[in-house]
């Protein structure tokens, strides 16, 4: 698979490289009770419940990004946010090759879908919706088990 393609530039007829990067996204792993997480359940394909998360903007860290995503996505202000680890199976979105950031964060309130959420919830590990979208059970159960400790 070739990371550079090329096209002509319409107005010069110059070639245009362009390189194909995976690009940058943030997860969050939002506790708001003793063992319950917030999933959102998507608007937009694929369809299904994820963490709420999206991509990097120009400009802005992974921190200030999850902050963001969550908010948008849940309107819980999160706090505690703290790296959990990166996730980066070029398979890991159906749409586009991204590389995931998670974070676990804390929040208290009660969350309302916003954003490209068309409804938002609290489960447990026990409890989890279906399907779960991307390699976000994956993810949850790393998250569960502690095992990502073990990928540090």
């Amino acid at each position: 698979m070739s990371t550079i393609s090329s096209e002509k530039c319409p107005h010069c007829g110059g070639i245009i490289k362009r390189y194909r990067n995976p690009v940058p996204t943030v997860d969050a792993i939002i506790e708001i009770d003793e063992g319950s997480v917030v999933l959102v359940r998507r608007r937009n394909e694929p369809l299904g419940w994820a963490l709420p998360g999206g991509f990097v903007d120009y400009g802005e860290t992974l921190e200030q990004a999850v902050k963001r995503e969550a908010f948008e996505e849940t309107s819980l202000a999160v706090t505690s946010v703290r790296q959990m680890h990166t996730y980066s199976d070029p398979l890991r979105d159906p749409r586009q090759h991204t590389i995931s950031t998670v974070f676990t964060a804390r929040a208290s309130g009660t969350p309302k879908a916003g954003d490209d959420a068309a409804d938002v919830g609290a489960f447990t590990k026990d409890s989890l919706p279906d399907p779960i979208v991307f390699d976000h059970a994956a993810i949850l159960e790393d998250y569960f088990t502690g095992r990502y400790a073990e990928n540090s």
